[in-house]
């Protein structure tokens, strides 16, 4: 399977894995921005990509600004059929502010396959071991 990779901006740095065994590709910032505490941005890369038909590319926190800055991804989807720039949706849950700077990691990408399921409407499920019984069902 190949993806690719457009660069938008001079500055951008192509996505790639950091170590082997490694799931995720670093995506980098090609902007300076200081993130709020309780902020919502979305953060260009500078970057395109063509996913190709039947894969998506998912995108995840970075785990070290996660624990260490509170910094998470939201809305983290690119379709196979979008090949315009991936801004990246972060907001900051930490208590102070986080300064994020031109070429720094910022979040990783996951380039997985779609399954489409076959959907089936249906009046009652199976009887299962847990039923609907949702959270705490299982004890502590």
């Amino acid at each position: 399977m190949e993806v690719q990779i457009k660069k938008i901006d001079p500055i951008a740095k192509i996505p790639k894995v950091a170590l082997e065994g490694d799931a995720g590709m670093d995506l980098f910032s090609v902007e300076d921005v200081n993130l709020k505490s309780g902020e919502r941005i979305f953060c260009r890369t500078g970057i395109a990509v063509k996913i190709p038909l039947g894969y998506v590319g998912l995108i995840w926190d970075k785990s070290g600004i996660a624990r260490d800055y509170g910094i998470k991804t939201i809305g983290g989807v690119f379709d196979s059929n979008y090949t315009g720039e991936w801004f990246i949706g972060l907001v900051n849950l930490g208590q102070k502010d986080y300064k994020i700077v031109k070429g720094q990691k910022i979040a990783q990408a996951l380039i997985q396959e779609v399954i489409k399921p076959k959907i089936k409407e249906v009046d009652k499920f199976p009887k299962t071991n847990r039923g609907a019984d949702g959270f705490g069902s299982t004890g502590r």
